[in-house]
C-alpha cells in the first residue's frame, strides 16, 4: 500500500514548522466515525483528541471551536468567546462549503478561509492533542502550543 496523500493541514503544519505524527484509523469509506470511537481505535485517552464544530454567529460570521471528543460545547460560552450574542452549529450539509472538508474529517488548520477558532481552555493541560487530519481515517498529533499557533486560534472555557 502506498504512502497516503499529504492533506491541506498537513502541508500546514509543515509550512508552519509544527512537528506532527499523522494516525490512521478504521472507518468505513466516506463515513464519519465518532470521535470517542476514534480515540478507541487509536488507544488513546478521549481527553488528548479533539473535535472540530464549525457555527454560526448572529453576524453572519462563520467560528470554530475545538473541543474534546467526548465534550458538549457550551453554546452561550463559545459566543462569548468570540463576542457574539450567539451561536449556531451550521447545517451538516454546509460544512464542505464553508470549510472545504467534510464531515468527520474537518481540521482547524486549513479550511478554506481563516475563521476566528477558540480551542477549549482544557487543551492546555495536554501534552499533545489530536484532531482530524483533514480528511476521515486521519488524524494529527502535535503539542498543543503549536497547533494553537497553526490555527492562529485563542483559548476559552467553551464546554460544560
Amino acid at each position: 500500500m502506498g504512502k497516503e496523500a499529504k492533506t491541506n493541514a498537513m502541508r500546514i503544519l509543515e509550512r508552519e514548522k509544527v512537528p506532527y505524527t499523522a494516525h490512521e484509523y478504521a472507518h468505513e469509506e466516506g463515513v464519519a466515525v465518532a470521535g470517542v470511537d476514534v480515540a478507541g481505535s487509536m488507544g488513546e485517552d478521549p481527553a488528548c483528541v479533539y473535535k472540530t464544530l464549525v457555527t454560526q454567529g448572529n453576524s453572519k460570521n462563520y467560528f470554530v471551536f475545538v473541543i474534546p471528543v467526548a465534550a458538549e460545547l457550551d453554546l452561550k460560552a463559545a459566543a462569548r468567546s468570540v463576542g457574539e450574542k450567539s451561536v449556531a452549529m451550521i447545517h451538516v450539509a454546509d460544512i464542505n462549503k464553508v470549510t472545504g472538508y467534510v464531515r468527520g474529517g474537518c481540521s482547524p488548520v486549513g479550511m478554506k478561509k481563516q475563521y476566528k477558532t477558540v480551542f477549549d481552555e482544557s487543551v492546555l493541560t495536554q501534552e499533545k492533542v489530536y484532531v482530524s487530519g483533514g480528511r476521515i481515517g486521519t488524524q494529527v498529533c502535535c503539542a498543543p502550543a503549536d497547533l494553537i499557533r497553526a490555527a492562529r486560534a485563542i483559548t476559552a472555557k467553551i464546554i460544560f
